[in-house]
């Protein structure tokens, strides 16, 4: 089916903030006084949504620290680098090829010149991009827009649900926070990286 429109993730789907964020997971760590530290692959296999999860799967003790305060401390540290992070390597080919194709584009934030729509969280806790998304949608279907033309494209788990709450298509690339493996679980379209998921939506047309 042809998609009307592509939903972008940023954190790991655009931006290349992979390597940051397990650096930052393992600052935290040692500030807290925590044995173990984390290798990419690592990571890759204990990240995921909610984040609180995600903290208690890294080995954090809520009872001695709050999430809080932790996630406070990482988003300080986090937030202090991020902006050197680069776009993802195929990012801006990848954002061409559909901007050329003349599909709407929206994402997080970003590279402002592609995109038709800018959307975000307001906290630094990372919840739910449902409710951000299905007003977005909302406001679409009033002007004739169809949510199953639309496709995500993510790197994540999460990004699979949100997709699946609003109602839209998925493709997850693997370049991101999340293993090929946790990913393939979901059953959604699976590919290496941003480049060869906007050549997915193509192919689609």
């Amino acid at each position: 089916m042809k998609p009307n429109l592509v939903l972008w993730d940023w954190n790991g789907t655009l931006l290349d903030d992979v390597a940051l964020c397990v650096d930052a997971l393992n600052r935290l760590l040692r500030i807290y006084h925590y044995p173990q530290q984390y290798s990419l692959a690592q990571y890759r296999e204990i990240f995921g949504f909610p984040i609180e999860d995600y903290y208690i799967r890294a080995g954090f003790d809520f009872s001695k620290n709050s999430y809080k305060e932790l996630a406070d401390d990482y988003m300080q540290d986090y937030l202090a680098r991020a902006g050197a992070c680069p776009l993802a390597e195929s990012a801006v080919p990848a954002l061409s090829l559909l901007k050329g194709a003349g599909v709407q584009q929206v994402t997080e934030r970003g590279v402002r010149p592609y995109f038709d729509r800018l959307l975000g969280l307001d906290n630094i806790y990372a919840r739910s991009k449902v409710e951000v998304g299905l007003a977005y949608l909302t406001e679409l279907k009033q002007r004739g827009a169809v949510p199953a033309q639309a496709i995500m494209i993510g790197d994540s788990v999460h990004d699979f649900e949100v997709a699946q709450a609003l109602g839209v298509r998925c493709v997850l690339q693997t370049a991101g926070h999340q293993s090929a493996q946790q990913l393939r679980a979901t059953g959604a379209t699976v590919v290496p990286d941003v480049l060869a998921a906007a050549q997915y939506c193509l192919n689609e047309l």
